[in-house]
């Protein structure tokens, strides 16, 4: 098993208990208990499914939903944090309110819109279940779920077509992408040489990045140019540690890294990205997915168990905290109602 660059967190993870390699069909626990963690290869699976996070708080997390009231439809404006599999989303009104307004209950893991960057208009995704993920009209009602076959999915992007991608994180086709063209139908799958997919997005110009871990359990940064079946290995300037969100900001494709919580700036030419800037999260503990509004950026951590929000690009600390005690969070996305 690779553990290099791994073992510095075991401190996160004492007193949890241990997973065997087929994790993955376990009940979720419940919400107010210490999740079970460990690593499978350089992967964290917490209570019986592999997660895209690279580490989790290990004390207990207590069910914040319960004490706020479900105001979700007096708002325009929603950012969703969306915790781990099996439990929910919590719904935000930010700048409004960093108070939580409402959930959708009995889903998790990560998060997308139909904008490259900023607020989805009316609806957004969530991946949903072990083999599912489902379209949401703003601000919580389900009006479509999409399957995959092929493994669990951990990541979801679409382009200014409203083709969207998700990627799988293990299973059969662990690794792989698989596009649903106009986000319907049985979605067609690409081989990548990855063993396990974290996070995607497309930039501007309809072409789709993506990351993840290949079978050495190295960092990659992998491109399915626009109209081609073929993905090309991208070569980063610096060096990336974990796995992070691919999202585009409008000027620059970013990686976020989520040892050092920081988002990397680049610009891509042919098989090369260069750094062209670096935006730091101070505070953060484990950004599992960042979202880029206009102006902010959302993080879901993981470590710190809630959502905060910092300034894009200038980074820094958070400027605000959207709920505490969140069951994992592992994805983050912001949508208008209108």
């Amino acid at each position: 098993m690779h553990t290099t660059g791994y073992v510095k967190y075991a401190g996160a993870l004492v007193g949890l208990a241990t997973f065997s390699a087929c994790a993955g069909n376990s009940t979720p626990a419940p919400s107010n208990a210490t999740p079970h963690a460990a690593y499978v290869g350089n992967t964290l699976s917490v209570d019986g499914r592999m997660v895209t996070a690279a580490r989790v708080n290990a004390m207990p997390l207590p069910r914040y939903a319960t004490i706020v009231p479900d105001r979700v439809e007096d708002a325009r404006t929603h950012e969703y944090i969306i915790n781990g599999y099996g439990t929910y989303a919590s719904i935000f009104n930010y700048p409004k309110s960093d108070k939580q307004i409402g959930t959708i209950n009995n889903v998790g893991g990560q998060g997308c819109t139909n904008v490259l960057y900023g607020y989805g208009k009316k609806t957004f995704w969530i991946v949903a279940g072990p083999s599912q993920i489902t379209e949401y009209q703003v601000a919580h009602k389900a009006i479509k779920t999409l399957s995959v076959t092929v493994g669990s999915p951990s990541s979801c992007a679409m382009d200014a077509k409203g083709n969207l991608a998700v990627g799988i994180l293990y299973g059969s086709g662990g690794g792989d992408i698989v596009i649903f063209k106009h986000a319907s139908g049985t979605g067609a799958v690409i081989t990548t040489p990855l063993a396990r997919e974290y996070f995607d997005g497309y930039d501007d110009k309809g072409n789709l990045f993506f990351d993840g871990f290949n079978n050495a359990s190295a960092f990659e940064l992998l491109e399915l140019p626009k109209g081609s079946k073929t993905v090309e290995q991208i070569t980063t300037s610096n060096n990336v540690q974990f796995p992070g969100s691919v999202q585009w900001d409008g000027t620059y494709l970013t990686v976020t890294d989520q040892i050092p919580n920081e988002m990397y700036q680049y610009t891509v030419s042919g098989t090369k990205a260069q750094l062209m800037g670096t935006v730091s999260l101070s505070g953060a503990s484990d950004c599992a997915q960042t979202w880029i509004g206009k102006g902010v950026v959302f993080c879901a951590d993981a470590g710190n168990s809630d959502g905060e929000v910092f300034s894009y690009p200038a980074g820094g600390s958070a400027i605000a905290v959207l709920g505490s005690g969140l069951p994992l969070p592992l994805g983050t996305v912001a949508a208008n109602k209108r």
